[in-house]
């Protein structure tokens, strides 16, 4: 049996609701500007141009919420609520009719991000990862199995700060549909199980300070509390 030089990390996972049962995190995959209020309000054109995607490292998900440390380096954070969809199967070039068979899930998170950094890397043509895959970047609440709730494919999703409406939208205004998301995706990399996808926010987005409280919700699929420390 080979040995490691030290104990290898604790395998980051995300709560099953209802159940004792963890979902094991593979890799994080983010879709960009999936919105078209948020793509205007970044100052995109919202037509339906291809998806793209970012990623966030597994290590870098917030399960069950809780507190979320305000990250250094940065004086703009920002929420950005999201469904997230776990995949409990994988492939290559899945055909956009069999994507959702890989689905085992739905959740609520939240893409946190150092807007101000993010800008400054967009501004030298640089990678977004320390915008966007900074420690405890991506908080999510448990899964929901789709053998439960189904696919939801319409549903409000919205975030309170501190008890007042900031982001309101519904999953019926996705630019790219969840098995559009995978289909896409999956001609990309090989997909597998443990992966997750957050689907894109609406729009709103904007910054939190200490002592913030957060509450999203995606109607149908569940909610996520987390606070600034």
């Amino acid at each position: 049996m080979p040995s490691y030089v030290f104990p290898p990390p604790q395998q980051p996972a995300v709560a099953v609701l209802g159940t004792s049962s963890l979902f094991p995190a593979r890799r994080v995959y983010c879709v960009g500007r999936n919105y078209a209020a948020h793509a205007v309000e970044m100052g995109h054109d919202p037509d339906r141009e291809p998806p793209f995607f970012f990623m966030k490292t597994p290590d870098a998900l917030l399960p069950d919420g809780g507190t979320f440390p305000y990250p250094t380096e940065t004086s703009d954070v920002h929420h950005e609520i999201e469904m997230v969809v776990a995949l409990e199967k994988g492939g290559r070039d899945v055909p956009e009719a069999e994507a959702l068979n890989l689905v085992f899930g739905y959740g609520v998170g939240i893409d946190f991000t150092r807007r101000d950094l993010q800008a400054e890397a967009k501004k030298l043509a640089r990678p977004w990862e320390v915008g966007k895959a900074f420690d405890h970047a991506a908080p999510c609440g448990p899964l929901a199995r789709a053998s439960e709730i189904g696919h939801p494919a319409k549903g409000a999703v919205t975030l309170d700060v501190n008890d007042e409406r900031r982001q309101t939208g519904d999953l019926d205004q996705l630019i790219w549909t969840v098995p559009e998301m995978i289909a896409y995706l999956s001609r990309l990399f090989e997909l597998a199980p443990g992966d997750l996808i957050f689907t894109g926010t609406p729009a709103g987005v904007g910054p939190v300070a200490r002592g913030d409280r957060l509450h999203g919700q995606v109607e149908g699929v569940g909610e996520l509390r987390v606070t600034v420390g």
